[in-house]
């Protein structure tokens, strides 16, 4: 039976939204979505997937199954939507999580903690966190670190919170192996030839929240958008092209894949609640450095260091880190000198480094270099 009562209507997002944030009493999860257990049913269908598109070497390479083995689901009235639950191989997380917690924010990538530091000191966010990660005692009593402030990185081209564009003066080198993945999961997708040019990485606490949006500011919406996981569990919420759509909720573990394509490519989406991953689902911090051994000779997912994987464990015992990945420009297509696109956004909790607080909630309204994510 359905926890809430579904209905359309004016803000039925907003109503379902608030349902799964709400902390007491605690919501019933009852009915969400997982798809680390689930099966074809009614609602949830099997996704096709090209296993020819990438060879096993090559999904190896980036620390992949071999696409055969992947388990890939679609649902029911969200065509182009694909969830591909945890398609990454045994000891090849860590990896990623390091990249997005030493590699990605380093300059000359930009993120919110470059709104009100100086460039040298938000150079090395990772050394100058890491002993404070990798220290035994309660994180209760150590002093907050510029790793546990960061709040959102950008690659590529960088995204604009204010104008909500992207444009190509304001452009940075996008991180090869990224690359390299994405273009595996989008080939293995049946989008071959896709281009990662612009990527937004959100860091979540354990009380943060991401508001409800869409993604629509790159100029071409036929390629599809890309969203990796790792760290805690998250709920999910997709919902229809209007606000009176009410969403489908579905747990995002660590390691697993989104791609909104298609119709589903400009749907309205929210992260209401970080959650503990059910019973049973293996945490990040089980796979430690032993199991790099699984790791091909040829990958580009290098082993870690026992200091970078204490900090990586730690850090995602407590926080959930998400990678987007968008194709900005089509063929042929090129900024024009007075950006126009611009993205759809929930009026009290927008895609950017705005202050916001959800309506009639208890909340801690956000300093303007802090990102979409809301605390409360």
């Amino acid at each position: 039976m359905a926890a809430y009562v579904v209905e359309s209507g004016e803000d039925a997002f907003r109503k379902i939204f608030k349902f799964y944030k709400r902390r007491n009493p605690p919501p019933d999860l009852s009915d969400v979505i997982d798809f680390s257990r689930s099966a074809p049913g009614d609602q949830v269908i099997p996704a096709i997937l090209d296993p020819g598109g990438v060879s096993d070497v090559e999904a190896a390479r980036v620390g992949l199954q071999p696409v055969r083995d992947w388990r890939a689901f679609g649902l029911q009235s969200y065509p182009g939507f694909m969830f591909i639950s945890n398609p990454f191989l045994l000891g090849s997380k860590p990896f990623w999580v390091r990249q997005c917690l030493k590699t990605y924010p380093q300059k000359p990538n930009v993120c919110n903690l470059d709104m009100h530091m100086s460039p040298s000191d938000t150079q090395d966010i990772w050394d100058k966190s890491v002993h404070g990660l990798s220290c035994p005692h309660s994180r209760k009593t150590q002093p907050k670190t510029l790793l546990d402030s960061l709040r959102w990185v950008t690659l590529g081209y960088h995204y604009n919170w204010n104008t909500k564009t992207y444009s190509a003066n304001h452009y940075t080198p996008f991180p090869a192996d990224l690359h390299s993945l994405s273009f595996q999961i989008t080939s293995a997708c049946g989008f071959p030839g896709f281009n990662a040019e612009a990527g937004i990485l959100n860091y979540y606490r354990s009380d943060s929240s991401l508001g409800i949006h869409v993604d629509e500011s790159e100029l071409d919406h036929s390629r599809p958008l890309l969203s990796f996981s790792f760290g805690k569990s998250a709920i999910f919420l997709l919902g229809g092209t209007r606000r009176q759509d009410p969403p489908t909720a579905m747990y995002m573990h660590s390691g697993d894949v989104m791609v909104m394509s298609g119709q589903s490519r400009l749907l309205y989406h929210a992260v209401p609640r970080i959650v503990a991953a059910p019973q049973g689902h293996p945490a990040l911090e089980m796979e430690g450095c032993s199991s790099a051994s699984t790791l091909h000779d040829c990958s580009m997912v290098e082993p870690l260091s026992e200091t970078d994987w204490a900090v990586c464990s730690r850090y995602t015992q407590s926080a959930r880190v998400n990678v987007t990945v968008r194709q900005v420009l089509g063929p042929g297509q090129s900024f024009s000198e007075t950006p126009t696109s611009h993205q759809k956004t929930d009026a009290d909790q927008t895609e950017g480094p705005h202050d916001q607080l959800a309506d009639g909630e208890s909340g801690t309204r956000r300093s303007s270099c802090d990102s979409d994510i809301v605390e409360t």
